[in-house]
């Protein structure tokens, strides 16, 4: 029971950080659809979707699935994706909010 949990988590941590980087892709690259691309194979990480998979596809299979999933995402994303540029893209375009301040400020 105990490792079920922690195996759900362990899913649902990777499946939430490969979902952020192909939404960076998305909105912050030059291919969106590079983005788009990866945000869906993120799904595969995702607790409901996995317990109608793991119904049809043996356990061994579907581990090894994941892992090369998860390998092709970072290596697209750190590689051919430049997601350190886009992050530091992002956060410098990013509108930071101004509380208090008056227009003529």
């Amino acid at each position: 029971m105990k490792n079920s949990i922690q195996l759900a988590l362990l899913n649902l941590v990777f499946g939430v950080l490969f979902s952020c980087i192909g939404f960076v892709n998305m909105f912050w690259g030059n291919d969106p659809f590079f983005g788009l691309f990866i945000t869906v194979l993120s799904v595969v990480f995702y607790l409901p979707f996995l317990n109608l998979v793991l119904d049809k596809i043996p356990k061994k299979l579907m581990l090894g699935g994941k892992i090369l999933i998860g390998l092709f995402i970072i290596w697209a994303s750190l590689g051919v994706g430049e997601l350190a540029d886009k992050i530091e893209l992002m956060v410098y375009n990013f509108p930071i909010p101004n509380y208090g301040a008056t227009p003529n400020e």
